[in-house]
């Protein structure tokens, strides 16, 4: 019988006297950037708190937050990045730094469609950092109710899809409600189909919110065909009831699978790849401009049914250039085949050529109301 030969480990070579001496001067100049980004860090912080201080006899948190504020200092960190770290990563860090810095008495209080797992907290803490105290609620209609309350200082709804269209139910909170759009966040969507089971024979049902489903329709189809498709209030509950219930397969984040203590089964399902949701702020106040603004308008045409009324409804904005980037139309509840018009133009109500183009709507309007001036989101 022939002996095996024992394999030789691989020499450990020594880095060179020079190169740990190189190594070592590098680590001290890490450290020596830590101590001034830690004295810097806390210095903001110091400052903010300054802001508290002078404003805390007027009110709170959330009358010293101001959206557009941030939105400028995001903005400047983005113009200013030369890398070698994305200005994803950057938007991000400073995030949570004005996040962390704004908490250091009475953190902001978000409302959001939950459960926890949702893409609505995603979007939440994408837009205000983690220094938050995000409060799940189970429907749109209850996150618009404790803004209104001032249970929550604010709230954020998601109010339509690049791939499967617009959330009415957020549309139609606006009829019934004095909140204002106080900010947007476009969130890019990855949908993974989770469960305890281990492969697909194993799932009888899936169970996803509608707009989920309809995003991955076409893998769904193509892959698991025969599968009955079970839709729920949001993906985590689906989450849920795929943790609770044998066969069922939920569509969800990655975040809500390691929750919910799922199995991911397949990754980055949706259809679309570049699948992204809008998300609105909703909060009580009107904003002052951020220089990058978006503004949305509620309107409807005069009582009347003349042909063209719409049309020159909307002339004034044609007539001081303003552009209008989307438009949707609801029924009022008012009378039959009656409607309301959301329609979201650039630029800010203050700025001049759209004052003088919503001073004409108005005229022309029987139900005129801009819902809220607010600064675009900056990525996606």
């Amino acid at each position: 019988m022939a002996t095996q030969r024992k394999k030789k480990k691989p020499a450990v070579v020594a880095a060179p006297p020079e190169q740990k001496a190189g190594l070592q001067q590098i680590r001290e100049q890490i450290d020596s950037v830590d101590a001034q980004i830690h004295a810097l860090i806390n210095a903001r912080a110091r400052l903010a708190q300054q802001v508290g201080i002078s404003k805390h006899k007027e009110g709170h948190t959330v009358d010293f937050y101001r959206p557009e504020r941030e939105a400028q200092v995001l903005r400047q960190a983005v113009a200013r990045n030369e890398g070698p770290l994305r200005d994803e990563e950057i938007l991000r860090l400073f995030r949570e730094i004005m996040s962390a810095c704004l908490a250091q008495e009475h953190p902001l209080k978000v409302a959001f469609l939950g459960p926890e797992g949702t893409f609505t907290q995603a979007a939440v803490l994408k837009h205000f950092g983690h220094s938050v105290r995000a409060l799940s609620l189970p429907s749109i209609d209850e996150v618009f109710q404790e803004v209104q309350a001032a249970t929550a200082d604010f709230g954020v709804v998601p109010i339509e899809n690049s791939s499967e269209g617009t959330v009415n139910n957020t549309l139609d909170r606006f009829l019934n409600t004095s909140l204002h759009i106080c900010g947007e966040v476009e969130l890019r969507i990855h949908h993974y189909l989770i469960g305890r089971m281990k492969g697909f024979e194993d799932v009888v049902r899936i169970c996803a919110h509608p707009q989920a489903l309809g995003q991955c329709r076409g893998w769904l189809d193509e892959h698991l065909p025969n599968v009955e498709r079970v839709p729920v209030s949001s993906n985590a509950e689906g989450a849920r009831r795929a943790r609770d219930e044998r066969g069922t397969a939920a569509i969800a984040s990655d975040t809500a699978a390691e929750i919910y203590g799922l199995e991911i089964l397949a990754p980055k399902i949706e259809d679309s790849p570049d699948n992204t949701t809008r998300f609105l702020v909703i909060g009580r106040k009107l904003l002052r401009p951020s220089g990058a603004d978006k503004t949305t308008i509620l309107l409807s045409p005069g009582d009347g049914d003349a042909s063209g009324a719409l049309l020159r409804l909307l002339e004034p904005l044609a007539a001081q250039g303003v552009s209008m980037t989307r438009i949707e139309s609801r029924p009022s509840r008012k009378r039959k085949w009656h409607y309301v018009f959301f329609i979201d133009i650039e630029g800010h109500a203050e700025d001049v050529a759209v004052a003088k183009a919503l001073a004409a709507l108005e005229k022309r309007a029987s139900l005129f109301r801009v819902l809220g001036s607010y600064p675009r989101a900056i990525l996606s």
